[in-house]
Formats: structure tokens, C-alpha cells, sequence
């Protein structure tokens, strides 16, 4: 018990990678690390900072007989039928925005991503608002000439109104969440953590299990979706406050869905960097990491490798520097392939994915190659308010290779408001 403290102390104090803590129930070192155990026996590091505000501000609130600043209808209509075909009607405000804009690979303005809208009942295909991102529709094998009206299997309808408004670092009432993705562990954040601290920033940053300093059990059933969804959970509940913005990166993309999810009262904006599009996970069953633990366990180093010539565009030293100093794949053979073999989570689907109504920032490198920019792109279409930025120069750890165009760009969007739209609908009561 004493050695599993040290360790966890000589963890946060040293950026030790150990995988072996002790249940500490409060322990936090000077620099913001700490230890918070979720389960019996399963303890997370967690990177907690508080800026020391003297007064801390509040947001403007908006005057008795004014519009709400930044209010947005969000009304649409999920339809499925049995054949898996997709229709999305967009019939509330258009969101539109000065400082985001969508950009293709070369750079050209792209304000959305749109598909035709199907023609139902031989009725005109409806139209969204001009300019609405994630305005589209699933086409699934349906023949041109068919006209027959046919029985949905499901319709889910979104009405809400949601106020959205920019987060700074001196409003307290907001807290930024990182989760990173498979492999990775708080310290590839570094940059981002860094910046948003100095700006004022309350930011969250935990360590999955078997990442990074938290625990490792050894037990593949302590990495699948819902066990590390649970974990994620736990950490948001602790420390969420009134506006909570989250910020995943690839796999840690689907706990921050999952959460949007089950919390959308309390999650104000979701940030997105490489993590694909909005289908639900399964296990590759013809994955590399699916051979036996023995053989993995051989050939863990060429694995490692063979994740960093795959998730950078470059291959020079201070990439591989980068992951070095970012714990970046440095987890054991055993729970790479749980890990891998554990994204299982059927509801994670599009339609799951569409019903959000939280504003999402799409981030992706371009030379990413475990992401195709036409999964992202899939995924700015399902969603009912996003926006996608391609950055050029980055690939799968786009935030570590290009920190400072990234920092701005989350920047942006944290500070972002929507107009509030003087069409229909703002004088409604529901």
C-alpha cells in the first residue's frame, strides 16, 4: 500500500508513468494532479486547475424585455425507415457565424455540407434553412422511381431552445473537460492545458484506465465503452459546474458524445479533433489486435511505431520527440487490445449522434490516416449545429503537432455566441 502511494505521488510530481496508484481518497500535489478513485480500487489521475480569481466574473444577463442573447431554436425531425434509410428536416433557426467557417482541403470557404432531402410520398423535398450546418439527409438503396408512401419505423422530433454564449476565463460558472483517446493520456493536452490555464480557465483532465498514471486492472472488462463511460461520467459529475465545454480527441470523441448525451442541460459546447464519423462502435474483428496477447505482447514496440508512422504526417524527430514527452502510446500490450476490443456501443449511432442539439467545433488534420476527412465531414452533416475545420499541417495528434493554430481555433469557439435570429420562432412558448 505505501509503494502504490509513492508511486502515485512520484507520478504527479515527476511525470512517472507507473499505472500503479493507490486509493487515495484527496490527494492533490501542488502543480493540480490528483488521484480520484471512481470505484473501489479503480483510481484515475485527474489534472484539476483553479485559477485563483480575486472576483470572479458573470456572464451578462440579458435585460427584462430583451431577446435572450445567443438563443437558437433547435427543431428537427429524425425519421427512420425499416430499409435504414435516413431523413433529417431541419425546421428550426439557421446558425450562422463570423469567426467559423467550414474550409475544404484547399482552403476555400465551405459554409456547410449538404445532401438533397428525400422525396417523400412523391412530395417535394423539403428544404432546411440556407447556411445550416448538419442540414442532410441518408439515402439507403432507395430506387429514383418509387413514389410509395411507406410506414417509419421511428421519428424522433427535437424542440428546444438553447442559449448559447461565450465562455471566458472569468465567467467561474465554466469548466473545460479533455479526454483523450486510445493510448494517449492527459499529458498530450499539455499545450491546450497550458494555455486555457493562463487565460483563467478552470480545465478537467483525467487519465483513462490503464493510461497515462491511473490504475491498470487486468481485466478486459474494466476497458470496454460503458465501464470507461462510467469513469467519465464520475469525473463530470465531480467537477461540472453551470457551462461545461468538452474537448475530445479520437476515441475520447465518443465519451464526450456519450455525455452531451445523457447531460444537455449542462453541456454548453462540444469540441470534436479526429474522431470520426457518427456510427456506432464495434470491434474490428479482423484487427491487429485481436492476436493473441503472447503475439501482441512480442510485438507491442512495432505496434507503437507503427501507431506514430500511421498518426503523423512527418516523420522527424521532433514528432517522435513529441509522443516521447506526451506518454503518447505508452500503455501495456494487454490493455491496447482490451481497449480496442471493449468499443462496443451499438447506441453510439447517427441517429444518437443527431438528436444533439449542443453547438460541436469539428477539428481534423488532414493527413490523418485512421480518420478520412469524409468521416468528419459525415459526421458535420448528422449533426444539427457544426462546424468543420481542416487543419493542413496536422494529422491524428493534430493538437500536439500544431498547438497554436489549435489553441486559437478552440479559443474561437469557446468565445463564440451565436446571433440570435429575428425569424420565427423567438416569440414562441412551449
Amino acid at each position: 500500500m505505501l509503494n502504490s502511494i509513492t508511486d502515485g505521488l512520484l507520478c504527479c510530481l515527476m511525470g512517472k508513468t507507473t499505472n500503479a496508484v493507490g486509493p487515495l481518497d484527496s490527494v492533490e500535489s501542488s502543480n493540480g494532479y490528483s488521484f480520484m478513485e471512481v470505484k473501489p480500487g479503480r483510481i484515475l489521475r485527474v489534472r484539476h486547475s483553479t485559477p485563483n480569481r480575486l472576483a470572479p466574473e458573470r456572464p451578462e444577463e440579458t435585460q427584462p424585455g430583451e431577446p435572450e442573447r445567443g438563443t437558437v431554436h433547435c427543431k428537427r425531425k429524425i425519421t427512420v425507415y425499416r430499409n435504414g434509410q435516413l431523413v433529417i428536416e431541419n425546421l428550426g433557426d439557421a446558425v450562422r457565424s463570423e469567426i467559423l467557417h467550414c474550409q475544404n482541403s484547399s482552403g476555400e470557404p465551405n459554409s456547410t455540407v449538404e445532401l438533397e432531402l428525400s422525396d417523400l410520398a412523391g412530395q417535394a423535398p423539403a428544404q432546411g434553412p440556407a447556411g445550416t450546418p448538419g442540414c442532410g439527409t441518408r439515402e439507403a438503396a432507395a430506387a429514383p422511381g418509387k413514389r410509395r408512401k411507406r410506414k417509419p419505423k421511428k421519428v424522433v422530433n427535437i424542440d428546444c431552445k438553447k442559449q448559447i454564449t461565450s465562455c471566458k476565463g472569468t465567467h467561474s460558472d465554466v469548466v473545460l473537460f479533455f479526454i483523450h483517446g486510445v493510448g494517449g493520456s492527459l499529458d498530450i493536452w499539455k499545450e491546450q492545458l497550458d494555455f486555457f490555464t493562463k487565460l483563467g480557465y478552470e480545465v478537467v483532465a483525467p487519465d483513462l484506465a490503464g493510461h497515462g498514471c491511473s490504475s491498470a486492472p487486468q481485466i478486459a472488462a474494466a476497458y470496454t465503452f460503458y465501464a470507461l463511460a462510467e469513469d467519465m461520467r464520475a469525473v463530470f459529475k465531480r467537477y461540472a459546474k453551470k457551462r461545461n465545454i468538452l474537448i475530445g480527441h479520437s476515441y475520447g470523441v465518443s465519451f464526450c458524445t456519450f455525455l452531451a448525451h445523457e447531460y444537455p442541460d449542462l453541456v454548453h459546447k462540444v469540441i470534436m479533433i479526429n474522431g470520426g464519423g457518427p456510427t456506432a462502435l464495434e470491434p474490428s474483428f479482423c484487427s491487429i489486435f485481436n492476436m493473441p496477447t503472447c503475439v501482441l505482447h512480442c510485438l507491442s514496440p512495432c505496434l507503437a511505431w507503427s501507431f506514430l508512422k500511421a498518426g503523423f504526417a512527418r516523420q522527424g524527430a521532433k514528432e517522435k520527440q513529441l509522443l516521447k514527452e506526451g506518454n503518447a502510446f505508452n500503455v501495456s500490450s494487454f490493455v491496447l487490445r482490451a481497449m480496442m476490443s471493449g468499443q462496443y456501443w451499438p447506441e453510439g449511432d447517427e441517429v444518437y449522434h443527431a438528436e444533439l442539439a449542443v453547438p460541436v467545433l469539428l477539428v481534423h488534420g488532414m493527413h490523418d490516416k485512421f480518420v478520412p476527412v469524409e468521416e468528419d465531414q459525415r459526421m458535420a452533416e448528422i449533426l444539427l449545429i457544426a462546424f468543420l475545420k481542416v487543419i493542413d499541417e496536422g494529422s491524428h495528434m493534430v493538437m500536439m503537432e500544431c498547438p497554436e493554430t489549435v489553441n486559437t481555433l478552440l479559443h474561437e469557439f469557446v468565445l463564440w455566441e451565436p446571433e440570435t435570429p429575428a425569424g420565427d420562432g423567438q416569440g414562441e412558448k412551449k
